[in-house]
């Protein structure tokens, strides 16, 4: 299959290509940025990855790219009759979940970005004749990684004490790879799916696997969680049988593996 992506030089980007050449699609690298009419000649799917994730925006600047770029190159796909991936978030249901989110839980972005993304989504299945398929992410993690996640790292790598020993909370992630690898099972799909790892884990928990990853191990101290910011203490879950269940999904790579591959890339940087 001949595939065209978005934000191919990014985080999730790179590791897409990667898949894609490894099961013998045709990767073809698109600057949405740029006049999209007539370039997608012979392109059975589009990804679109490209979008303002990681960095201060304004609202405006967030319509213009996350909503307006990702309908301008949807168009493009559905004239061109290939199917469309969209890259979301499950930040579009909010910040913390009470009971893991499904594909149908409330639509409550609490923030610009991830009102961003939900705008981006409304105005794709508005598109007559696209067909779409859209993943909702937790946190991605793995070789590259930026943000909090990299924050995180460095802290238990340099040995810092984290005031987080006492937190019970519940967190879903995905490991680049296994985003990767779904992306590509939707290239033949439609359809709204949640995407994980598999097992939740609380913070806790993932700072000691990231310590014997970094082999550092992490220095947690008992602080009260009533006293932290309510996104660090905060559960924040998803249900994701349904890309198992419909498209017959399993993440190919266990949470240890990508967790040291990130802890590989992040001493060897």
């Amino acid at each position: 299959m001949r595939v065209a992506v978005t934000g191919a030089s990014g985080f999730v980007g790179a590791e897409l290509s990667r898949a894609l050449a490894r099961q013998g699609h045709e990767v073809l690298h698109i600057d949405a940025r740029n006049e999209m009419a007539g370039r997608l000649p012979g392109v059975q799917a589009v990804v679109h990855l490209a979008a303002i994730a990681h960095r201060r925006a304004s609202r405006k600047e967030l319509q213009a790219v996350n909503v307006g770029l990702a309908e301008r190159v949807a168009r493009e796909a559905a004239a061109a009759g290939a199917r469309f991936v969209f890259l979301s978030s499950v930040k579009v249901h909010g910040e913390e979940s009470q009971a893991p989110f499904t594909e149908h839980s409330l639509i409550a972005p609490q923030d610009a970005y991830a009102e961003s993304k939900a705008r981006a989504e409304a105005a794709l299945r508005a598109i007559p004749g696209l067909r779409l398929a859209v993943l909702r992410p937790p946190l991605v993690y793995g070789p590259g990684v930026k943000a909090n996640f990299l924050a995180l790292m460095a802290a238990i790598a340099r040995g810092w004490p984290l005031p987080l020993g006492a937190i019970y909370n519940r967190r879903s992630l995905i490991y680049v790879g296994n985003l990767a690898d779904a992306i590509v099972r939707c290239l033949a799909a439609e359809g709204t799916y949640l995407v994980s790892d598999g097992v939740s884990i609380s913070t806790p928990a993932l700072c000691c696997e990231l310590g014997a990853a970094l082999g550092r191990p992490a220095r947690l101290v008992r602080f009260p969680a009533a006293l932290l910011p309510r996104k660090l203490a905060a559960s924040l879950e998803v249900d994701d049988s349904a890309i198992r269940e419909r498209l017959g999904w399993r993440a190919p790579y266990p949470r240890e593996q990508g967790l040291r591959a990130t802890a590989d890339w992040y001493r060897a940087r």
